[in-house]
C-alpha cells in the first residue's frame, strides 16, 4: 500500500468525529476534499473503512483497525516534530492542549501570554467536556490538558496550578439574596440548572449533594458555562459555577453569590499529562507558565 499522511490525517479526523463535515472543519478543508482522501485510502487498502447509515457515519471493522494504526502513526510523526522542535528550541515547534469548557474564561489569556513570549510556536486548543479531554490525554493526542479534579488513573499525572472554588449563584431579586449562613436544606426548595453529562462541574455538584444528603430538583441541562449564567439571570434556576468565571457578572450585579453553609466547594485547576509523556520545549515552557505564573497573570 502507498498510503499518505494526508489520507491518514483525514481518515483519523473522520473516525474521531464520526462526521465528514466536522472533520473538514477541524482540518480546515472542504468536505469533498476529505471524502476524496478517505476514498483514496480505501482504494489503497482494498477495504471500506466507513459506512453511512442514514445521516450517521460509522466505522467498519476494518476502519476500526485502520484508525488504531493511523493514530499510532500520526502520534509518531507528532513526536518526531516535537524532537525537531526541541532541537530548534522555542524558535519553532507546536503546543497542543485540551481544556474543559469551564476553563475557557481564563485559558485564552494564558495562551495569549505564551504566544507573546514565543510567537513562532504553533498553538492549538480543543475546548470540550471532561470525558473528551481525558480521552485525548490518555490516547496521547495532546501535550497536556487543563481541567478540574481529574480521576485517579495510573496513566495520568495531575499537578495543581490554581484554586477553583465553586459557588452557588442566583439572580439579584432571588428570595435568598442578602441572607447569611443559609442552611443547605434551603437548596431542596430550589431548582438547579446543570451542565451536560461528562462535565466536571456537574460531577462536583452531584457529589456535593450526595455528601450532604440533599434531594435537589434539577431543571434544564445546559451545554456551556455561558448558557448557565444567562439562564440564572433569567430566573430559570440556581447555578453552581466557578467563582472566577462570574467575576464580571458579580461586579455588575447581574448575579449574586449566595452565602450558604459549607460553601464554596474547595477545588483546584490541574494541568494533566499522560504519565511518562516527553514534553517538547514549548510544552514544557507552557506547563511551567501554568504552575508558576497563572495566578499572577490572571490577577493582573
Amino acid at each position: 500500500m502507498h498510503l499518505t499522511l494526508r489520507q491518514l490525517q483525514c481518515f483519523a479526523a473522520v473516525a474521531r468525529n464520526l462526521s465528514y463535515t466536522k472533520a473538514a472543519s477541524e482540518l480546515h478543508l472542504t468536505q469533498p476534499a476529505v471524502s476524496m482522501q478517505v476514498r483514496q485510502l480505501e482504494q489503497q487498502a482494498g477495504v471500506h473503512v466507513t459506512e453511512q447509515l442514514g445521516k450517521q457515519v460509522h466505522l467498519t471493522e476494518a476502519g476500526e483497525e485502520v484508525y488504531r494504526y493511523a493514530r499510532s502513526i500520526l502520534q509518531q510523526v507528532a513526536e518526531m516534530d516535537d524532537v525537531l522542535g526541541r532541537i530548534k528550541g522555542l524558535a519553532g515547534g507546536r503546543l497542543k492542549i485540551a481544556a474543559i469548557s469551564s476553563a475557557n474564561y481564563f485559558a485564552p489569556k494564558l495562551l495569549g501570554t505564551f504566544h507573546q513570549r514565543f510567537p513562532q510556536v504553533r498553538v492549538s486548543m480543543d475546548v470540550t467536556n471532561q470525558t473528551s479531554v481525558l480521552r485525548q490525554v490518555i490516547d496521547n493526542e495532546v501535550d497536556m490538558a487543563i481541567m478540574g479534579q481529574p480521576p485517579k488513573d495510573s496513566y495520568l499525572d495531575a499537578i495543581v496550578f490554581m484554586d477553583n472554588p465553586l459557588v452557588i449563584v442566583a439572580p439579584p431579586d432571588h428570595r435568598l439574596v442578602g441572607r447569611k449562613n443559609i442552611p443547605l436544606q434551603e437548596l431542596e426548595k430550589e431548582i438547579f440548572l446543570t451542565r451536560e453529562p461528562g462535565s466536571g462541574t456537574r460531577g462536583a455538584m452531584q457529589r456535593f449533594f450526595r455528601q450532604h444528603k440533599l434531594k435537589v430538583t434539577t431543571g434544564m441541562e445546559m451545554g456551556s458555562l455561558s448558557a448557565i449564567k444567562q439562564s440564572v439571570q433569567a430566573n430559570l434556576g440556581l447555578g453552581l459555577l466557578q467563582k472566577g468565571a462570574i467575576e464580571v457578572e458579580l461586579l455588575l450585579g447581574r448575579l449574586v453569590e449566595l452565602d450558604f453553609r459549607e460553601l464554596p466547594i474547595r477545588r483546584h485547576w490541574y494541568v494533566v499529562l499522560h504519565k511518562g509523556k516527553r514534553l517538547s520545549v514549548a510544552a514544557d515552557a507552557f506547563k511551567l507558565l501554568l504552575i508558576n505564573e497563572a495566578d499572577e497573570l490572571l490577577a493582573a
